[in-house]
């Protein structure tokens, strides 16, 4: 025999009575009343005994030691038992395990308790035992039911994932956002796999058919999703060999510097119209093209810099003109302002045009107010000396000075009638004619 951690000999257990003869006496130790009487004795040869009630049964013999060595090994077998129901019992109050993982642990440490070669009260620790599977029996049933609904939620929460993956799948891949669906999928995917990992475990012919159902949804919007990319990418093949012929185009326009413009923008309109190539490739072939017209534009930019520089003279001349033809508003001599202002309008357009075109523009408005104030006077004057209109002038001056000699004679003739109506007719009509009279200049 070996030697235990207190070096005591391990004893050879006696057989005990068969399992339906201890049976027998646990029941009637259970029926019997308590005593005071210690629960294990050892006789001087080392036969160790635990009390059922009131029958003895032998647990085993401890030769090598004391009666009280061999009662105290046999009785630390008990404490271990003990031990094990006491964490069985925490363990269910606890409520972290499973009653049918700790109904079956429970079940065997019955078996192991029943005729066990230890010392203590075996029909108590039996009973106990017995509670407590009466207790795990009752929550293993409350436990199956919770493990149903939970697997029901799980089927209904995966049929669900499933229907949103058919859904994607059903839509008309030419009206699909792809960026914003494979995001969805994916979402759709790791909810999947987090219900799986995490969710209760689903029959396996349930599990495998909502499986089949999500693979096939997903495969085929994986295989929409290819093929809509293989179109994209053979359009956008195509748009790039139109860009690319467009920025060649525009690069071979710049030996025409400026003359080249009308010509880029036809490239411009044609640029817009020709689609898209990708990001990427929009974004280089795009450079390119700006960079051709940046070109002709700066050749535009540098030619009127020029023409602004060389402008600076014309434009103190022409000032100086304006400053000269200022007083020709207020020649009273109708003709001396008609000269001057030709002298004037001559050496203008001597001096040519000059740039910025907002400034000639500012110019020639003020010399044009100068010339609308000779204009005016002038058809003013034509109006006055205009031969046809000082005969219709003279002709309507007699119609009217022979109105009125006859009106006068019209009043005095009803002055001396004593007809104030008549009389008052002819003086009003009379006023009438002499002031249309003093309009004509009569």
């Amino acid at each position: 025999m070996t030697a235990d951690a207190e070096n005591i000999p391990v004893p050879t257990p006696v057989p005990g009575p068969p399992p339906a003869a201890a049976r027998a006496r646990l029941a009637a130790a259970a029926d019997s009343p308590a005593d005071a009487e210690p629960w294990g004795r050892a006789d001087e040869n080392g036969v160790v005994s635990v009390r059922e009630g009131a029958q003895w049964r032998v647990v085993g013999e401890y030769p090598d030691g004391t009666p009280a060595e061999a009662l105290a090994y046999f009785e630390r077998k008990f404490a271990d038992l003990a031990g094990e129901v006491s964490l069985l019992e925490a363990r269910h109050r606890g409520g972290g395990a499973s009653a049918a993982d700790l109904r079956a642990t429970a079940t065997t440490l019955r078996e192991r308790v029943v005729d066990a070669a230890a010392v203590g009260d075996l029909v108590g620790l039996t009973a106990r035992i017995d509670t407590l599977l009466g207790g795990l029996e009752e929550a293993a049933v409350a436990e199956s039911a919770a493990a149903r609904e939970a697997v029901d939620a799980a089927i209904a929460e995966r049929t669900a994932l499933v229907e949103r993956v058919e859904a994607l799948a059903a839509r008309d891949p030419k009206s699909v956002q792809w960026k914003q669906t494979t995001t969805e999928l994916n979402e759709l995917f790791a909810q999947w796999q987090s219900q799986q990992q995490n969710g209760p475990r689903l029959p396996k012919s349930a599990a495998q058919r909502l499986w089949k159902r999500f693979r096939d949804a997903r495969a085929t919007i994986d295989r929409q999703r290819r093929e809509f990319y293989a179109e994209l990418d053979e359009a956008h093949k195509a748009v790039r060999a139109r860009k690319t012929s467009l920025v060649e185009r525009a690069e071979a326009l710049a030996p025409r510097g400026e003359d080249g413009i009308p010509a880029y923008r036809d490239l411009l309109d044609a640029w817009k119209a020709a689609g898209r190539a990708g990001k990427k490739a929009d974004d280089a072939l795009w450079a390119r093209f700006k960079a051709a017209g940046d070109a002709l534009y700066g050749a535009r930019v540098e030619r009127e810099t020029a023409e602004i520089e060389a402008s600076q003279e014309k434009i103190a001349a022409k000032r100086a003109l304006l400053a000269e033809a200022a007083p020709i508003v207020d020649e009273p001599e109708l003709a001396k302002a008609r000269t001057a202002l030709t002298g004037v309008q001559r050496r203008w357009d001597e001096i040519g045009r000059v740039f910025p075109r907002d400034t000639e523009r500012s110019l020639d408005d003020e010399l044009r107010k100068i010339e609308q104030s000779v204009r005016a006077r002038e058809d003013a004057d034509w109006k006055r000396n205009n031969p046809e209109t000082k005969a219709r002038t003279n002709d309507m001056t007699r119609q009217l000075t022979d109105a009125i000699a006859k009106l006068e004679q019209e009043l005095a003739d009803a002055e001396a009638a004593g007809d104030a109506k008549a009389a008052a007719a002819a003086s009003e009509a009379l006023q009438a004619r002499k002031a249309w009279l003093k309009a004509v200049g009569g």
